[in-house]
């Protein structure tokens, strides 16, 4: 059963946008946590609507937040219970997408994803296994779930730029390349953006980049 997920929305008027970015929120957060991103990327995309929708479940390790799947080392959930989160989260992801493309009238190749720590993990799942290309994904301190299998279960190759930083404390600096291996050697056009002395966050050199990679590639 699907999971319908609510969102903000902010950017160009509805029926005028020639593009969308979905904004993947982490752990413990909520949608308004990314939200708040569009205001300084608006100006530069100004025919862009820009969502952030908040995750299905009450985050076990935040009570004030939300959660896309449990995540055993943080709040005690079994492994099978992790992947049976992540699969389920998946549809419900894809189905807001569905949603959003279809309330905007635009075409998948006009949305990105950006997703930041857990969220970027559900982007990295989602976005190469839909029937058709998203315009790209920005995972942000984040982490590419099941490498191993990604060749073998990719239906599409989004072009994909990992950022994050080499002080990261909760999801190490190391998976950031082992993610890019894995996406060079499935054949993904990829891009890294190292962000110099920043812990578990969003700096302001990661979000100028990912600005560029956006407006790179999405149509308007």
């Amino acid at each position: 059963m699907m999971r319908e997920l609510t969102s903000g929305r902010r950017g160009v008027a509805k029926g005028q946008a020639t593009s969308a970015v979905i904004f993947v929120h982490g752990y413990g957060a909520d949608g308004n946590d990314l939200l708040g991103l569009a205001d300084p990327l608006a100006p530069h995309l100004p025919k862009t609507a820009f969502y952030a929708p908040d995750a299905p479940e009450p985050c076990v390790g935040n009570p004030f937040g939300r959660q896309w799947f449990p995540i055993p080392w943080l709040d005690g959930s079994s492994e099978a219970a992790a992947r049976e989160g992540l699969i389920r989260a998946a549809a419900d992801l894809n189905g807001f997408i569905d949603r959003i493309l279809t309330e905007e009238g635009l075409e998948i190749s006009a949305l990105a994803l950006v997703g930041f720590s857990q969220g970027a993990m559900m982007s990295l799942h989602v976005a190469p296994r839909r029937a058709a290309a998203v315009a790209g994904v920005v995972a942000i301190s984040g982490r590419l779930l099941a490498p191993e299998v990604l060749e073998a279960e990719a239906v599409v190759k989004p072009p994909v730029l990992l950022i994050h930083g080499d002080q990261d404390e909760v999801v190490p600096f190391q998976d950031m390349s082992l993610a890019g291996n894995a996406l060079v050697g499935a054949g993904f056009e990829t891009y890294g953006h190292v962000m110099q002395g920043t812990g578990h966050g969003i700096a302001p050199d990661g979000l100028g980049v990912a600005l560029q990679f956006l407006k790179e590639r999405l149509p308007g």
